[in-house]
């Protein structure tokens, strides 16, 4: 039985301006084992991100904590790496100077972070495009580059918020498949944030969702479908029902979250 890697107890999160206070998150308590892939879904502003960043460290819950093979989490740590919705690749470096950011910043060898970058190109379906520019990228390939610096930086963990979310369905599709296979590869424990159902189902070993705001975890539901998987099992029974069940547990929080935002809109 694999153990847990990440806990997060009674995590809370608040800011307040002018007065008012929001709360964003509140009580999450739940844990990822090692090598498990979970997916968030939520409606939007329930918080799915600020989770993220608060289990990165890169910002300071109001109350609870985030606990990695034990330890408090308190600031960012090399044991996770972010990738975010958008590349942010620099448009003045290649595609292999791009992938080697992380370790570079970590002070590493270059002769060793540059030969690693190679294989983790070449993992991610990048080799021969070590030379060349973003711009000379189609939306995937970024992305492709984006999760290569993140496994670049030697992390356990992959916090990963909407890195699809920009791209084309069938580009998106094609993406599904790869990250798959480079997480069987690489191992890694991955936090991916969607608003895509279906994605979720496909991707995960389990699925977390939240309530709308403030967040709270709503329920956790197994996903039993083989491994390892292919496209064409979206369209079997079992995979729909999944989507179905998940689309009726946050059907309610939807429609709250838009409430809140309309509401927001009018105040």
């Amino acid at each position: 039985m694999k153990v847990e890697k990440l806990v997060t107890e009674r995590l809370c999160k608040s800011y307040t301006k002018q007065d008012v206070k929001l709360e964003v998150l509140r009580d999450i308590s739940l844990s990822v084992r090692d090598g498990e892939f979970v997916s968030i879904v939520g409606a939007s502003g329930c918080g799915k991100t600020t989770f993220l960043r608060l289990v990165d460290g890169l910002i300071t819950p109001t109350s609870g904590s985030v606990r990695v093979d034990g330890r408090e989490v308190t600031l960012p740590g090399k044991e996770m790496a972010f990738v975010f919705q958008q590349d942010g690749l620099f448009p003045w470096r290649t595609v292999l100077n791009n992938t080697v950011l992380g370790p570079e910043l970590q002070g590493r060898s270059r002769r060793e972070y540059k030969e690693q970058a190679r294989q983790i190109l070449k993992l991610v379906g990048l080799a021969g495009f070590e030379n060349h520019y973003p711009h000379e990228l189609s939306g995937g390939m970024r992305q492709r580059v984006n999760i290569g610096r993140a496994l670049a930086i030697g992390a356990d963990i992959l916090l990963m918020d909407e890195p699809f979310a920009a791209l084309d369905a069938q580009t998106r599709t094609i993406m599904q498949d790869e990250l798959i296979r480079i997480w069987r590869e690489t191992k890694k424990t991955v936090l991916f944030v969607t608003h895509q159902l279906e994605e979720a189902v496909y991707l995960s070993d389990r699925v977390f969702v939240f309530t709308a705001r403030p967040g709270r975890l709503k329920e956790i539901i197994e996903i039993d479908l083989p491994r390892p998987r292919s496209l064409d099992i979206k369209w079997t029974k079992e995979f729909v029902d999944y989507t179905n069940h998940i689309w009726t547990s946050i059907e309610e929080e939807v429609r709250m979250g838009i409430g809140l935002e309309i509401e927001k809109g009018i105040n």
